[in-house]
């Protein structure tokens, strides 16, 4: 995107006047306040975005990791012009155009059996609606969700979250157990082998259900594949593992695939990887990129079935609402029609897999890459033999945040968390700007000599 000097004129104005508003009246979320020196951002276009300077950033971030088919894709910015000129809004109680076909392109892509959408606004309250229907389908209350995990800011969401931004919010009265996932690089269990880690951690979670006691859980949260939390992909014999133990206990496999769906893997959905078919699954960010704010949980008939004949006590203002239904619409459509998914898979695949690999071989602090699709995760260490993080857990260092500056000034706009950066473009982006993006990758990281 060319500016002209006019046009950068006007940018650098209506920039300066939106950070001065922003400091004065805006209250940031995750954030100390008076420490915020946030960035602006003006325009963006595909991979692209450009700050208060009018300066281009390629965005290795998609934002939250959920603008899926970057940004201001034409087909998707018009179809929210046309839903807005018929339909800007209506109550969930009114059937609309929009938000049927939306569930009727989502459930497409699920497999049998799961054929009904409740939508929410996000990921969080996706997720909070989804334990509710577990609850009171089972009629039991806890819920079991692993340690360095994410699923939202909300409060039942927030309490399931197994990272450092549950702490605050804690009281331990929530119902919620959380337990130790598969993560070989990091392994609690002192497995030297994948079939280990599986096996180890499969073990850990039955015996946490029986001292729990099955009669009291009601479900087991999991994002498919943990996102924020560090991209670990685990192996497909521990979902089905995890199916076997759901099925055997009596509890509910809920799949969280706010992140990890709609693409992002390199599939539909990110479960399709694994064989597996959970009990509930609940998405958001890339059914629509963000464009504007929607979720939703997929349930199957059992769970449909105890609401067919008694209220479902729940729900939400903006459940379903056409502008961001329209978006969804034109999201998946421009998927499909465009072939992105099998994009994401490829490049994941033959381009960024093989370059990460190779940045880590090269690179004194890259201790382990790990991914798949467009969805691959980076872990920066002090030293390769002791595995110590470049940055505790919970929190960031003046190492890191020199990465992330340096990425910066060459035009990298990174997904930073803790000790690692995550490899998450678009999955539409062309070769040549992954390639572009993966060489400020190389350059920055293999020139890494930190000291202590």
């Amino acid at each position: 995107m060319h500016f002209t000097d006019a046009e950068l004129a006007a940018i650098k104005d209506e920039s300066a006047r939106a950070y001065e508003l922003d400091r004065a009246h805006v209250f940031h979320s995750w954030s100390a306040q008076a420490k915020l020196d946030p960035m602006t951002m003006s325009r963006a276009s595909g991979s692209h975005v450009y700050d208060g300077e009018g300066q281009e950033f390629l965005d290795f971030s998609s934002q939250l990791v959920n603008t899926n088919i970057g940004h201001q894709h034409p087909k998707v910015v018009q179809a929210i012009k046309d839903q807005a000129d018929l339909l800007c809004t209506i109550s969930p109680a009114h059937v609309n155009a929009a938000r049927s076909e939306a569930a009727r392109l989502i459930t497409e892509r699920t497999p049998a059996g799961l054929d009904h959408v409740f939508f929410t606004n996000g990921g969080a309250d996706a997720n909070e609606h989804a334990i509710r229907m577990a609850r009171l389908y089972t009629g039991k209350h806890k819920v079991l969700s692993r340690y360095r995990s994410y699923h939202g800011g909300t409060q039942t969401a927030i309490n399931v979250t197994g990272d450092p931004r549950r702490w605050a919010n804690d009281r331990g009265d929530s119902g919620v157990v959380h337990f130790f996932g598969p993560f070989l690089y990091r392994s609690e269990f002192d497995a030297t082998t994948e079939a280990e880690e599986t096996e180890r951690a499969l073990r850990h979670l039955e015996r946490t259900i029986e001292l729990e006691g099955p009669p009291t859980i009601a479900a087991i949260v999991l994002e498919t594949i943990p996102g924020t939390a560090g991209i670990m992909v685990p192996s497909k014999e521990y979902l089905q593992g995890v199916r076997a133990l759901c099925d055997k206990y009596g509890i509910m496999y809920i799949a969280d695939e706010v992140m990890a769906g709609f693409g992002r893997t390199g599939r539909w959905f990110a479960f399709d990887h694994f064989d597996v078919v959970p009990d509930i699954v609940t998405f958001a960010k890339g059914v629509n990129s963000g464009y504007v704010p929607l979720g939703g949980v997929i349930m199957n008939d059992a769970v449909y079935d105890t609401f067919a004949q008694s209220a479902y006590p729940g729900g939400l203002t903006y459940s379903g609402h056409p502008l961001a239904c329209a978006a969804a619409v034109a999201t998946m459509n421009a998927m499909e029609e465009e072939g992105m998914i099998e994009n994401a898979a490829r490049l994941g695949e033959e381009i960024v897999g093989p370059r990460l690999r190779e940045i880590a071989e090269k690179s004194k602090h890259v201790g382990e890459v790990r991914g798949v699709g467009m969805f691959w995760a980076i872990e920066l260490v002090w030293d390769k033999e002791t595995r110590e993080p470049l940055a505790p857990y919970g929190g960031s260092s003046p190492q890191m945040a020199s990465v992330l500056g340096q990425m910066k000034e060459l035009g990298v706009l990174p997904f930073a968390n803790f000790n690692r950066i995550h490899v998450v473009p678009p999955i539409n982006i062309s070769e040549e700007d992954l390639e572009k993006g993966l060489n400020v990758h190389d350059k920055v990281l293999t020139d890494l000599d930190f000291t202590r």
